[in-house]
């Protein structure tokens, strides 16, 4: 279980290039994360997506944040402290830094990757337990993106131009490794949520690595209006299944 947060991330992520539209400062979406446990899918985690306005001296960008933690009744069993972090231009979601700093059942890792875009590069610092730091330069395909960013990007294609069946190859970079993936669009479907009955685009999402396991087992609903946030999404991997279901959601561009 290890990983299962991880992969939760990127069954949903995806890589876009769009101007945005979809996302501002102020958002929060709030999920609550399920795993099947013994064939029982029970409620294990809490994720938490965030947008905040950040300054520096050269540019004023969005910073993307997801954070993920085990409620505290599973701590004695496999407690989990996950922070994801993207910080993008506002105006099309491509990132400059990512961050991910993670904690799952005595399992630590951090990771940054600085990007450039100029020359598809990524300058990569990784430190585990043993405080020991690893710094790695490494080649990216031109639009790859971390899988925060992508998260947050694949609210900006448009799915109305769509037809049933049509698909879409992207790639995400995780621990500096480029995954390929593919996207099918499935039509529209209606499904009830935590805010209400909502009418939404349905996505089957597969990858090259078969750690998303069979043709339409992973699944991802984003609402069919402009701010397409994701309200409900399930995934099977080789060690099981899972979900993610909306459970609030503030600051809403539109």
């Amino acid at each position: 279980m290890t990983r299962t947060l991880s992969i939760v991330l990127l069954v949903l992520s995806m890589s876009l290039h769009a101007q945005n539209n979809a996302v501002a400062a102020g958002e929060k979406l709030t999920y609550t994360a399920s795993y099947n446990m013994s064939g029982i899918l029970t409620e294990l985690a809490q994720v938490t997506m965030e947008t905040s306005t950040v300054k520096t001296s050269k540019a004023t960008l969005l910073r993307l944040k997801c954070t993920a933690s085990t409620y505290s009744k599973w701590d004695n069993f496999f407690k989990i402290v996950d922070l994801y972090e993207s910080y993008v231009n506002p105006n099309n979601l491509i990132p400059y830094l990512y961050k991910r700093d993670i904690n799952e059942g005595g399992y630590y890792k951090f990771m940054k990757y600085t990007y450039d875009h100029k020359t598809n590069t990524i300058k990569s610092l990784q430190r585990k337990k043993n405080n020991k730091e690893e710094n790695k330069s490494f080649t990216i395909h031109s639009g790859t993106k971390d899988i925060v960013s992508t998260l947050y990007n694949i609210r900006l294609f448009d799915y109305k131009s769509m037809s049933i069946g049509s698909k879409k190859s992207f790639t995400i970079v995780f621990d500096r490794e480029e995954v390929n993936a593919q996207i099918t669009y499935l039509g529209k479907e209606t499904i009830g949520t935590n805010i209400g009955k909502k009418e939404c685009y349905k996505l089957a999402i597969s990858s090259s690595d078969d750690v998303l396991q069979g043709k339409n087992n992973n699944l991802l609903w984003l609402t069919a209006d402009e701010n397409k946030i994701i309200v409900y999404g399930k995934f099977k991997i080789p060690v099981g299944t899972g979900e993610l279901k909306l459970k609030s959601a503030e600051g809403l561009k539109n």
